[in-house]
């Protein structure tokens, strides 16, 4: 099982780095005095595969922690 803990060590970095690198306008910034413009936007290229891979890792380490508790 050290395996499985390797890889959800490796999972959980991943995550983060794709949750950082994301766009940092995206949040509350709006209602708190940001530079929120309120145009759509819609995500392309690497943006758009950051923001899909976020949510693929997320996924992954989620089903990996039930995985884990149910072990």
């Amino acid at each position: 099982m050290m395996w499985f803990n390797v890889a959800m060590i490796v999972v959980s970095v991943l995550f983060v780095i794709t949750v950082l690198l994301q766009q940092r306008g995206a949040g509350l910034s709006g209602a708190f005095g940001g530079n929120g413009s309120g145009a759509y936007h819609t995500k392309r290229g690497l943006e758009r595969m950051i923001f899909i891979a976020a949510i693929v890792l997320s996924v992954l380490f989620i089903g990996g922690a039930f995985i884990r508790l149910l072990l």
